[in-house]
This record gives structure tokens, sequence and C-alpha cells, in this order.
């Protein structure tokens, strides 16, 4: 042990068991073609050119774990929609921007954003495990970003004296998609750092690649003196079926407190019934239906969003059916602001 008592990992120790194979083979295996993803689902041939196009921009990354919670031949399923290229994507109002949060404008140091007292982002990668098309981070240059250890030095170090900072997000891209010894390092780092007292990772891959949640990351995610928090991103209750489910709950038995950040996307998840068993599915796995949010205006987004009326109108329609925990923050992101902000009545107008 370092005189920190933190574990010292070796190159050549190995941190996770035999499932780490499995999933970093199935995201290698991840489909890429947006024809064989038409293919396998049986969907019409006409498709085909309008995703190609798309994703010479935006390109597709679904695996197969999810691909199989979609229902064949339906091309309007509420998985497909949310991974699927389209010709809509080509077609932006002004209002929609590639840096529609302003991530630029909080960097702090390479990988590190501050938008918000009290806590800070690394941007630990610009791998995901699955290409979201309402991503609010398509368009960011995640190519300017630390990639060795001795590259993230400048971060931590304005971590370290910036003393006004109590809680770390990791994030990305997806910091799952790293290795346990990756993710560790990152962990033991920020444990030396005597003011950080939480760590939030946010993550897809439980619900898109459950395989990664082995039984080492979850005992490795509580191995420090860390508050953790996992903050997982579930749209639909079809996507918390089958092994999505157990893999959450490995999360939630292991003692770490799950959050879900869903956003409200037009044709798949804005309408009653989607939401509610969304929360109800959240809440049957031991997970906080946490932010339902409004859709961040990022250029190629806008055939998702969805009227700020409808979703308070649907906010409240979910209070008649749901205890008051199973009901999220209906809330926006604004480039500049203090915090994720509340909408209200008064905010329908955009």
């Amino acid at each position: 042990m370092p005189a920190s008592g933190l574990p010292i990992f070796p190159a050549d120790t190995p941190l996770t068991s035999q499932g780490a194979g499995g999933w970093k083979r199935e995201l290698g295996e991840a489909i890429r073609d947006p024809e064989e993803l038409i293919e396998q689902l049986g969907l019409p041939e006409e498709l085909k050119a309008a995703a190609r196009r798309s994703a010479e921009a935006f390109p597709l990354v679904v695996p197969e774990s999810y691909v199989a919670r979609m229902k064949p031949g339906n091309s309007r399923d509420p998985l497909l929609l949310q991974v699927l290229p389209t010709l809509w994507e080509t077609e932006s109002p002004e209002a929609f921007l590639e840096d529609a949060v302003g991530d630029l404008a909080s960097r702090k140091a390479p990988g590190l954003l501050q938008k918000y007292e009290g806590r800070g982002l690394l941007v630990t990668t610009g791998t995901c495990a699955v290409h979201c098309r309402y991503c609010f981070r398509r368009h960011y240059p995640y190519g300017e970003e630390p990639k060795s250890l001795a590259q993230w030095e400048p971060a931590f170090e304005a971590i370290r004296n910036d003393e006004s900072l109590q809680e770390i997000l990791l994030s990305g891209g997806d910091p799952l998609v790293l290795s346990d010894r990756r993710v560790g390092e990152f962990l033991y780092r920020l444990a030396e750092i005597p003011q950080i007292k939480r760590v939030r990772i946010h993550s897809r891959l439980p619900v898109v690649l459950p395989s990664r949640v082995t039984e080492e990351l979850a005992e490795l995610l509580s191995s420090t003196r860390l508050t953790p928090f996992v903050v997982i991103h579930a749209n639909h209750r079809q996507e918390l079926v089958g092994d999505c489910g157990a893999a959450v709950r490995r999360l939630v038995r292991g003692g770490i407190t799950v959050l879900n950040q869903a956003v409200l996307l037009r044709g798949i998840n804005d309408d009653l019934e989607s939401l509610v068993g969304l929360s109800e599915g959240l809440l049957d796995l031991g997970v906080v239906p946490y932010y339902l949010h409004q859709l961040d205006r990022v250029a190629g987004t806008a055939h998702f969003e969805v009227d700020r009326a409808k979703g308070l109108r649907l906010i409240d329609e979910m209070r008649e059916r749901l205890p008051g925990y199973g009901i999220p923050q209906y809330v926006e992101e604004i480039a500049g602001g203090s915090s994720k902000m509340p909408i209200r009545p008064a905010d329908t107008s955009r």
C-alpha cells in the first residue's frame, strides 16, 4: 500500500473476472453497419439509403444485446428509433447548435468541465457502446481530451487546487467502456484528494451492454472512501428487461445508489403509458427516476423535440398514477446556467 492507503495496481494485475472478455467481445461485435441492422430486424429496404447517409456524419453503433430487445419488423420500435440514423438528422433549425449545453465554455483543464458549484466533470473517453441519435455530445471534440494518465495530471491538479469541489462526475463518452483498471485509476486518484467526498458515474452501459456490470466492477465502484452514485440512462421500459434488469440489480444490491436520467423524446416516450411504465420498471429494480430531460437543442436532433407544455402535462398526469418518489424532475440544461433548471408553466414559450 502507498502512504495514502490506496492500492496500486501493477500493469499485469487483472481486475476483472472472466466476464470481462465477454463484454469487451460484445462491444467489439456491436453492429456498425446500418444495412445489417435493418436486415437483421426485417425492416423496409427504403430505410437503408437514409441510414447510410446519416451514419456518415455520426456513425451507427449498437450492441446485439440492445438489438435483441427490439421488435422485428417494427420500424417505430422505441429502442430502434433511438439508434437508427435518419435523414431528419441533416435538417437543423438555427436554434439547434453543436455545443448547445456550453460544454466548451466550461472547460477548466484538459478533460475537466465545471458548470455547477461544488461539482466537476471528467470527460474520461470519447467512446460509447451505443450512439444515441439525440446525443448532446455528438459534436464534442473528444480528440482534444487526454488519453494517457500523464495527460490527465493537469485535470487532477486543478481538482486538487479547487477546495470548493466535493463531487466529481465520470462521464464521456461513457466511462464504463474503460477497463476496470482505468476506472480504478480514476477512482483512486480522486480518493486521494481530501475535499472530494462523492463520485458519480454516468453510464449507458448497464442498459445497452449489461454484461459490463460484473461483480468485480460493482465492488470496485465501492472500494474507495468516496460515496459512489451510478446514473444510468433508460428512456423506455422495454430497455429494462432481461440482462439489463440483472445488471442494474447487481449495482443496487452492491449498496450503490442508482439513479436514472431519461430524455423526453418524440415518438419514443412522449405518452403517459411509456413514462409511467419507465418509472415503474425503474422502481421495481430499486432505481430512482431522477431526471426527465427536455431535449438539448443539439444540431441534428430537432426531430426528437417534444413541446414543453406537453411535457408538463405528462408530469401532472404521472402524479395521478405514481407515488411522489416515482416522479422524475422535469428539467433542462441551459448553457451558462448554475444548475439543471426545473421546467415550469412559464417556460413553455420556447
